[in-house]
């Protein structure tokens, strides 16, 4: 069953970052070609980086202004008596945090996808090494048993059958044969140095990506505490918290756009790459490896001829007549010359595990394998990756302006702070209408007080013959009453209380006299 082909076909995402300008540090536009060899190439991308630099630099002054601005209209407004709005303050901690929180998801999600994307590609890597190793193996491993093992069988036996010229006639064509496979196989081109480079990059692109990975999750935790500190700092409102938001927040904004300028340089220069990685691949093995060879693996198209075609079916017909002439002298000369046995069947041996080598090697030597991993670490790289860096370049936006706006609340949020503690100052301790100076007031002695004079004329009223006395109505104004129920603790057992009056004295009761006082009057 033929397998399907598999052509590749650069993300939109790609182009678009592909397209992004390129100056090197003079101001010169450079060529959007892959080329990381080139200075001027690694200039472009730097040029790209330092405009994080220059991002951060403007924010910083943009802060700096608006602190500055915030003191003076602070100093200015320090006789006034208007609080500053707290709920400004609270709404926009609160939109900062969410903003956070939303980047923090999407930059977890990007970084496992880029993760994602290269380890598919150290992966593929891995298995092209993997294919590539093993060709050079089978290559080396043929060509010693042939040029050395081969060798020494026949010396022997051109001495064994020197009586013989037919049987000498057969070892020449041998030899002839062998000529021929070894210089088939030397015609196989040496992978040895794509091996070596694949294998440097898979270990360099898995050491790098374990640190960034690293890196970003320490970030994104970072930010996620941040953004916690943030919301307790301003619900309990507590100055040493807000200090902390203050120096850590700075921090983390510097780390945002240090972490833009990286992905941004990152995702350019492997968007060059993934819109043409052809063109890179094959001028990057033209050392070693032919344009043919390089199209044969790389498009892996039916109308493109498999370049060791040849040489893999003059190895096998060699072989193949290698192994009737060794049958034949088995069958003809051992009869005659027992002690030939050994090297003929030692050939025998010999051929049958060149035979196996030779259908592994045109396995391994298909394109299909090999363009495979070509094709899963593209679309490791130019898919995952980039993606990958494309949300981790959104997380780090996102958190530059939400850091933005949480260090512009923080001084928001002191002020109003140091506005409520100052309006707290200036309460009078013996205003009898402080809550705190009522709490101080107030003691149980002076509470009995005013529970035995209701006590006493509630037993009043409770005689049968007497009336209880009239309810004296009170003029005072609703706001004095309510402040003097407060003074009370507001139990409504004190509310009807005629003493709270204009100060007066509660009216006398006069009582009648027994009669034995009115007979001696």
């Amino acid at each position: 069953m033929a397998t399907a082909r598999l052509d590749y076909v650069a993300p939109w995402w790609t182009y678009w970052m592909h397209n992004f300008p390129h100056f090197n540090l003079s101001f010169q536009p450079v060529e959007n070609t892959f080329r990381p060899e080139e200075a001027n190439y690694q200039q472009s991308l730097v040029f790209l980086a330092c405009m994080a630099a220059a991002g951060l630099a403007l924010s910083v002054l943009l802060l700096s202004t608006y602190l500055t601005c915030l003191c003076c209209c602070r100093r200015e407004e320090e006789g006034e008596t208007k609080r500053p709005d707290s709920c400004c303050v609270s709404w926009t901690a609160v939109v900062s945090g969410l903003v956070i929180c939303s980047a923090v998801g999407v930059g977890f999600y990007g970084n496992s996808e880029t993760n994602d994307g290269v380890y598919q590609l150290t992966y593929s890597l891995h298995n092209a090494n993997h294919t590539l190793g093993g060709i050079n193996n089978l290559v080396s491993s043929s060509l010693d048993s042939i040029e050395v093992v081969l060798q020494q069988h026949l010396n022997r036996l051109d001495e064994i059958f020197a009586k013989r010229g037919d049987y000498i006639q057969s070892l020449r064509f041998m030899g002839q044969m062998a000529d021929n496979i070894i210089r088939q196989l030397s015609a196989v081109p040496d992978l040895g140095k794509a091996n070596v480079d694949l294998s440097y990059m898979a270990d360099q692109a898995a050491y790098v990506e374990y640190y960034r990975w690293l890196t970003y999750l320490l970030l994104l935790i970072l930010d996620l505490v941040i953004c916690l500190v943030a919301c307790l700092g301003v619900a309990k409102q507590s100055k040493w918290l807000l200090i902390t938001i203050m120096v850590f927040g700075v921090i983390s904004l510097v780390l945002s756009w240090a972490s833009l300028g990286a992905d941004t340089a990152a995702g350019v220069g492997t968007s060059d790459f993934c819109v043409s990685p052809d063109k890179f691949i094959v001028n990057r093995t033209k050392s070693f490896l032919s344009a043919e060879v390089s199209h044969y693996y790389l498009y892996c198209s039916p109308s493109l001829p498999n370049p060791f075609q040849q040489s893999l079916t003059i190895f096998q017909r060699s072989l193949t007549t290698m192994q009737i002439q060794t049958q034949g002298l088995l069958q003809y000369s051992v009869p005659l010359f027992p002690t030939a046995e050994r090297d003929l069947l030692g050939i025998q041996r010999l051929l049958n595990s060149t035979e196996f080598n030779l259908h592994q090697l045109t396995a391994l030597l298909d394109c299909r394998s090999l363009h495979k991993d070509y094709f899963d670490a593209l679309m490791g790289v130019c898919y995952d990756g980039v993606e990958g860096l494309l949300y981790l370049g959104l997380f780090s936006l996102l958190s530059v302006c939400a850091f933005c706006a949480l260090l512009c609340t923080v001084p928001r949020a002191w002020t109003v702070m140091a506005s409520r503690e100052r309006d707290y100052d200036d309460i009078d301790e013996e205003d009898p209408f402080n809550p705190q100076s009522r709490r101080v007031a107030y003691n149980p002695s002076r509470a009995s007080h005013v529970h035995s004079f209701c006590s006493y004329t509630s037993s009043l009223g409770s005689q049968t013959s007497l009336h209880p006395p009239p309810q004296v109505a009170s003029n005072l104004p609703t706001s004095e009453y309510m402040n003097q129920s407060m003074l009370f603790g507001g139990n409504p057992r004190y509310e009807n209380v005629p003493l709270i009056g204009g100060g007066s004295p509660p009216p006398m009761v006069r009582w009648p006299r027994p009669l034995e006082a009115r007979s001696l009057v």
